[in-house]
């Protein structure tokens, strides 16, 4: 499984990519309005970290508009992915930037359905959203299941399941036993996955007892 960043603040993408566990950054517009800074310098910026695809969202919400932001978005930097929404405009401009060779990140997407239309319409990416699932009472990892099973079934379709809205570690292990392709994680959670109070207690008496023998590996 891949794992994405879900965040626009460079430190943040710096850090976990000298990690070497960063496979690529997502972001949105709520995540760059929080940068505060120009859409297209923070763009540019991640690309330079992080070799892994970089989504970036288009804003417009007609074909035309939406297809020319996406081709300006493209040619930020080679690894750009172009973000578009789940509706008719943002599957026809998928269909179209994937047929010029521009990868596609096709994002909220709530049902099976919507995730198989991304797919016919060339997506690279579908981004199913479970915890916003999860907040209504419905199960989102069910949702990855079926999308899993459903592009399983048809080996031509190449699309990628990225999962995304991830609240907590346990999402992440739910998705990757299904299959998925891609986890998209915010940083904390990215963070929590390193943690458990046994590995804590543990290099603490290995420490306490190595201490007692006095002894220096260096």
């Amino acid at each position: 499984m891949k794992f994405f960043v879900d965040t626009a603040e460079v430190s943040e993408i710096r850090g976990l990519a000298d990690t070497g566990l960063l496979d690529g950054v997502t972001t949105n517009p709520s995540l760059i309005a929080k940068s505060g800074r120009p859409m297209a310098d923070v763009i540019r910026e991640i690309c330079s970290i992080t070799p892994g695809p970089v989504s970036a969202e288009v804003t417009a919400t007609d074909f035309e508009t939406m297809l020319a932001e996406g081709r300006y978005l493209r040619d930020l930097a080679p690894n750009v992915a172009v973000k578009v929404p789940l509706t008719e405009a943002g599957l026809r401009t998928c269909r179209a930037l994937a047929n010029e060779g521009t990868p596609v990140n096709v994002t909220l997407c709530f049902t099976a359905a919507q995730a198989l239309l991304a797919a016919k319409a060339g997506a690279a990416f579908i981004s199913p959203f479970v915890g916003r699932l999860d907040d209504i009472s419905t199960d989102g990892i069910q949702l990855i299941a079926d999308i899993v099973q459903i592009y399983r079934n048809y080996p031509e379709l190449k699309t990628e399941v990225l999962v995304a809205s991830v609240r907590h570690p346990v999402h992440l292990v739910q998705a990757a036993k299904l299959g998925a392709h891609v986890a998209t994680l915010p940083p904390q959670v990215i963070r929590q996955l390193l943690k458990h109070p046994l590995t804590d207690s543990g290099l603490a008496a290995f420490l306490a007892d190595w201490k007692k023998t006095g002894q220096s590996i260096l």
